[in-house]
């Protein structure tokens, strides 16, 4: 799996594999949002603001840190 950088003021890089979704933050922390489809995948790295696109992912995908 790719980590693709973003432009965002809590997310350093995004990526994508096997319906998991990971998210960097500035901090170093690595998430891991589980069942998110390749849809939802593409529709958040098209939304405006990938901030409040990932509060959405919050409430509609079990996560979890790991690292």
């Amino acid at each position: 799996m790719n980590m693709q950088p973003v432009s965002s003021d809590r997310m350093v890089a995004v990526g994508w594999a096997d319906d998991t979704l990971f998210v960097e933050f500035h901090d170093g922390a690595l998430y891991a949002y589980d069942g998110v489809s390749s849809q939802e995948h593409q529709s958040f790295m098209s939304a405006p603001s990938l901030g409040s696109e990932l509060s959405r992912l919050d409430k509609r995908h079990p996560y979890r840190r790991i690292r």
